[in-house]
């Protein structure tokens, strides 16, 4: 527990900037739907930051006039323009730019509809700012696109992480742990698939309230544990990463309702980004694990202090910042 006390200090100081910005970082969205030979209807989705949108336009193609869109406008979550693009040649293999992506971290999703091809779904990085046209898509590449969004968002959405991160200081056997993590993955699933399909609708607020009390409470199990009692999360931690999965789901759906899922291809983006979750699950209690036996054997292999300690020092810890986005949000109703 001690080595986990260090780790986590370390874990502290990197992401302390981002504490108070505990969801992943939203990806832009541009849609090119084709409505005739040379009509294209364009929907151009801005991310939020501090009540402005983001440095970044859509270039489109050079024979497509306007190139850009009109000045957007806030829509309850991004900024929004639309407008209808007249393009005097076939755009397949042409180039779109996300202009200022490069001083970004964000992606932005492309939905590119034509006529007479196939729906394809391409992905913008900050490496990656220009991307030409396909003739049509696979299969495949939706799920690409929607597994990396599934990946980068669980990886940058802390109050997900500081889930995952308390499961881990209680539950100490790696099976037990992996198995408690794809419950909660499982769980999450199910209501990310009925929120982003419409059947379930909740509003967003409660639900991340109710999502950092889900981490006050692990906070309290390490803080309750005691040598020789076992805790509900320790002993049954499927059950509770299953529960508490049902509500991060309902998070998780917030990104994934704006983006949309790419028509005919929704059974795969849906399962591309569940994967992409799962795989960025456990690629962060993988590098946990590395990080507590670096520390134990290698930055800090004599013990420092009763263990105890520790353990409370570390459910304080993540009591605190859970509390903060507990109240942070019940004063955003």
């Amino acid at each position: 527990m001690k080595g986990l006390l260090g780790l986590m200090l370390t874990i502290w100081l990197v992401c302390l900037p981002r504490i108070g910005h505990a969801h992943a970082l939203d990806p832009g969205y541009l849609d090119l739907k084709q409505l005739a030979p040379g009509s294209w209807q364009v929907f151009w989705r801005i991310p939020d930051v501090n009540g402005q949108p983001m440095q970044i336009d859509a270039i489109l193609p050079s024979s497509c006039t306007p190139a850009q869109g009109p000045q957007p406008f806030f829509d309850t979550a991004a900024w929004v323009s639309s407008w209808i693009a007249a393009c005097n040649t076939q755009i397949a293999g042409q180039a779109v730019t996300i202009q200022g992506l490069e001083r970004q971290r964000n992606d932005v999703l492309l939905r590119y509809q034509p006529l007479d091809a196939t729906t394809a779904t391409l992905r913008f990085t900050p490496e990656t700012t220009v991307l030409n046209l396909p003739e049509g898509a696979s299969t495949s590449s939706v799920f690409v696109s929607y597994f990396w969004l599934g990946f980068e968002h669980i990886l940058e959405g802390l109050d997900h992480l500081l889930f995952v991160f308390a499961l881990f200081a209680l539950v100490r056997d790696p099976w037990r742990l992996i198995g408690a993590v794809t419950a909660f993955t499982v769980a999450h699933s199910i209501t990310l698939a009925l929120a982003t399909l419409g059947v379930l609708h909740v509003p967003s607020a409660p639900v991340e309230a109710v999502i950092a009390l889900s981490i006050v409470f692990m906070a309290l199990e390490i803080l309750k544990h005691k040598d020789g009692e076992v805790r509900l999360s320790e002993q049954f931690p499927w059950i509770v990463c299953f529960c508490f999965g049902l509500l991060h789901g309902l998070g998780f759906a917030g990104a994934l309702t704006e983006i949309g899922l790419p028509p005919g291809d929704i059974p795969t983006a849906l399962v591309a980004f569940n994967v992409g979750v799962e795989a960025g699950q456990l690629v962060f209690v993988t590098s946990l694990s590395l990080g507590l036996f670096l520390w134990r054997h290698v930055i800090r292999p004599v013990p420092s202090g009763p263990d105890s300690i520790a353990r409370s020092i570390t459910g304080y810890a993540i009591g605190c910042v859970s509390l903060f986005w507990l109240v942070q949000r019940v004063n955003g109703f």
